[in-house]
């Protein structure tokens, strides 16, 4: 079997071997790390959307006062209700996507941590044994 000469396979049998499961572990994580930011995102910004929403339903019910002349509960009272609606929204779409968020993020260290222990006692194997098959 020839011996390959390229950069991937240069250096040490031990450092050949590290590096090459380092790398695996790493795109093992990027790859199940697609979607965390997004559920980050939609967790912190939701509360804000909500949030835009309330104080728009507020400038709506104080522009109706205004029109109207009167602060009456009917002239209020559906603009106000409108404002609380985007508010609950926004924070009940917040709550699930941060919750999503750090159950995978903590279900994804604690598979990166087993796959660093399992790489790092391979290496320790493979070493005893001289990197023979």
């Amino acid at each position: 079997m020839p011996k390959q000469q390229d950069l991937k396979h240069i250096g040490a049998p031990q450092d050949v071997l590290e590096r090459m499961l380092r790398q695996q572990v790493e795109n093992m994580q990027r790859y199940h790390e697609r979607g965390l930011a997004e559920l980050a995102t939609i967790g912190s910004t939701s509360p804000f959307v909500g949030l835009f929403g309330t104080v728009w339903g507020i400038m709506h019910a104080l522009q109706d006062i205004g029109t109207s002349g009167s602060a009456s509960l009917d002239i209020v009272a559906g603009p106000i209700g409108e404002a609380l609606i985007a508010t609950a929204i926004g924070i009940a779409t917040a709550l699930p996507a941060v919750l999503a968020y750090n159950y995978f993020l903590r279900r994804l260290r604690v598979q990166v941590t087993e796959l660093e222990n399992f790489a790092h006692d391979f290496v320790r194997l493979a070493l005893k044994h001289n990197f023979k098959l």
